[in-house]
């Protein structure tokens, strides 16, 4: 295999084109290190096994391509093992002959395609991120070198195409975060690869059900603080960062939320937390004072006390330093 293939497929693979550009040019230099007559390549649904969507093809007709992203292809391709981590599959290599797979004998045959090499494809970390079929017309086996050329590429192919790649490095822009996962649009979540999402459900239904409506409201990137062991944070605060999903996240995704050390809370005392939480809500000092069962005299020092640590003359001032760096906490932490 030519180095220049590799770099160039390498490039092509961290560039910032959409997935599916990406995708096309991916199979296009593929095929000056293995050779083929057709290529199918598609994405795994990350949240739902066997299910596979067409993400790019060469020399293939709209029939063919509809007929692989169905039920019979992920099934062919779940009997036949090639959606486990393993060397390119050919049909030569098969117990069995290929045309007792429905691809085979309803699609691929018919079409002229008599051959083919198959691999599933993998992120780091064992993410299953697609599928990628190159097909000849040829009647011999694929070669040796072929084989090795396409094992050697195919993870460079999985970098290109992974549809959570946009995600994480969003994620990644959030210093220090131990735990997180990601929103489903349809009310549930998912694990992020290389976080446990444990000690972020472990403060409750209520954190998620925050970040959603923020996701909700349009805020693409927001922090809030929550206390941990009841609402006058007995253990301190963490801070929940909430970034709605980049355009070209999976669909199926709205957003994500990570659980961080709140290291710089302006040296204010989980009560002053409380009493900004509400200034930020726009309460007057009486408000303050009924919401926390204290008289309106306390209220007005730790008002003043807040003012001071934001180095803030207004409440105003103080309500947007206080949503800026994420040092606002929630009334359905305030209530836990």
């Amino acid at each position: 295999m030519s180095p220049n293939v590799a770099a160039t497929m390498a490039q092509i693979a961290v560039c910032t084109e959409p997935v599916p550009e990406r995708a096309e040019a991916l199979l296009a230099a593929l095929r000056r290190a293995v050779p083929f007559d057709a290529a199918w390549l598609a994405l795994v649904d990350p949240f739902a096994s066997s299910s596979y969507s067409s993400l790019a093809s060469v020399d293939l007709d709209a029939g063919v391509e509809e007929f692989l992203s169905g039920p019979s292809m992920a099934h062919d391709i779940e009997v036949t093992g090639t959606d486990r981590d393993r060397p390119p599959l050919s049909p030569s290599d098969l117990p069995y002959p290929a045309e007792e797979l429905p691809t085979w004998s309803q699609c691929l045959i018919p079409a002229g395609i008599n051959e083919a090499l198959a691999v599933p494809l993998f992120a780091l970390g064992g993410r299953h991120v697609g599928f990628l079929a190159v097909l000849s017309a040829d009647t011999a086996a694929p070669t040796t070198r072929a084989r090795r050329g396409l094992a050697a590429l195919a993870p460079v192919i999985a970098q290109g195409i992974d549809p959570l790649r946009s995600l994480l490095a969003t994620v990644r822009l959030v210093h220090g975060a131990t735990a997180g996962t990601a929103l489903r649009r349809d009310g549930g979540q998912e694990p992020l690869p290389g976080l446990n999402s444990a000690a972020l459900l472990a403060l409750g239904p209520q954190v998620l059900a925050t970040a959603r409506s923020r996701v909700g409201d349009g805020q693409v990137c927001s922090a809030f603080l929550w206390p941990r062991r009841g609402a006058h944070a007995p253990d301190g605060h963490v801070r929940i960062t909430v970034l709605a999903a980049p355009d070209d996240a999976p669909t199926a995704l709205s957003g994500v939320v990570l659980l961080s050390p709140a290291s710089d809370l302006r040296g204010l005392t989980p009560r002053e937390l409380e009493v900004l939480g509400l200034v930020v809500e726009g309460r007057s000092n009486q408000e303050v004072a009924k919401a926390l069962v204290v008289s309106p005299r306390t209220v007005a020092a730790h008002v003043e006390h807040v003012l001071v640590k934001l180095d803030a003359p207004t409440r105003t001032l103080a309500a947007v330093r206080a949503e800026r760096e994420g040092l606002y906490v929630p009334p359905a932490a305030r209530s836990s």
